[in-house]
């Protein structure tokens, strides 16, 4: 497998450092998974609350930021792994108001459904 350029560049740094930020890296994807499984669970077993188009739409949204949080995982992987081999500060993310705010909102929804039926 070819060694992209940016690994290349800067300092090898401490493979303690690169370790942690692929456990943080695996953490975020396994958060992906759970949402992904969350959306299909809300589809599949959902047959008491409704209407079952709202219910769709929430399994909908778990998927798509699931799959925007595994990219959102692996761009912040790389972007620490560049600024560890510079030398420079970790870079902020959007992945952590982002999760938040759509687990808020189906938690919310689902909520108000279940209060409804």
């Amino acid at each position: 497998m070819r060694e992209p350029r940016w690994r290349q560049a800067g300092d090898e740094p401490d493979y303690r450092f690169s370790l942690a930020n692929e456990r943080t890296f695996l953490a975020w994807v396994r958060t992906a998974l759970a949402l992904l499984a969350g959306g299909v669970v809300l589809e599949q077993f959902s047959t008491a609350i409704g209407p079952h188009w709202v219910v769709v739409i929430l399994a909908v949204a778990l998927s798509v930021i699931s799959a925007v949080l595994s990219v959102i995982a692996f761009v912040r992987w790389r972007a620490n792994e560049i600024a560890m081999r510079n030398g420079r500060r970790l870079p902020s993310t959007i992945a952590i108001p982002l999760l938040s705010a759509v687990v808020l909102a189906v938690a919310a929804v689902i909520a108000i459904l279940l209060a409804v039926h």
